[in-house]
């Protein structure tokens, strides 16, 4: 696995390593799959969390725990996408809006886990470059695919919570790839926030009797 940690080329001063390359590109098409409500997004997940946990292991090892997380979370999604998808008349999975209560509990654990996993991290230093945001990229990644796997249109605002601190944390710890990929996740996710939304509103039109199916 020490090529993934090789540098693969230099854009605008910054070196870009293939691990860094590799697993946010996936990531960028797990998203744009995320968006065309595709099963596929969560294999792809799996697979971008599986070569960044194959290039953090052994001398990163907070890094590499937070991709096995992301890929038991992926595993979870694929799960509950692959049970609920026949709920749509195209097969695929129907979004829909999380009710206050869901919104409180996720809003409730993102809080309590930011400040749990920061502590943790500032106990082991050797587990994060930046414990604290460090913490809320991690926790907010989780509960935004948490949200994804439950169709929560809510998970694109999770998304766009976690890309406000993504982008200048990835650029200052020399991550330069993570930080352009955040940059574009940004545009992905306010047009797949917009697709899903409008999803939502014709599902919860009613159909009147005698309409054409």
């Amino acid at each position: 696995m020490n090529g993934l940690n090789s540098e693969a080329f230099v854009l605008f001063g910054q070196h870009i390593l293939w691990s860094d390359m590799i697993g946010n590109i996936l990531g960028l098409i797990t998203l744009a799959l995320g968006w065309r409500r595709s099963l596929w997004t969560w294999p792809v997940q799996f697979l971008s969390g599986l070569v960044l946990f194959g290039a953090f292991f052994g001398h990163l090892t907070g890094s590499a725990g937070k991709q096995a997380v992301v890929m038991a979370v992926a595993l979870y999604g694929w799960w509950q996408w692959n049970r609920n998808k026949d709920r749509s008349e195209d097969g695929q999975i129907t979004p829909r809006f999380a009710t206050w209560r869901e919104r409180a509990a996720m809003a409730g654990a993102a809080a309590v886990g930011t400040i749990a996993v920061a502590l943790l991290f500032k106990a082991y230093p050797s587990l994060s470059w930046d414990p604290w945001p460090d913490a809320y990229i991690f926790v907010g990644t989780i509960v935004a695919m948490y949200a994804q796997a439950r169709t929560m249109v809510e998970f694109w605002f999770a998304w766009l919570l976690v890309d406000l601190v993504g982008v200048p944390l990835n650029f200052a710890n020399g991550y330069a790839f993570s930080g352009f990929v955040y940059v574009i996740y940004g545009a992905l996710v306010l047009w797949g926030m917009r697709d899903w939304w409008l999803r939502t509103r014709k599902d919860s039109q009613p159909v009147l009797e005698g309409a054409p199916a």
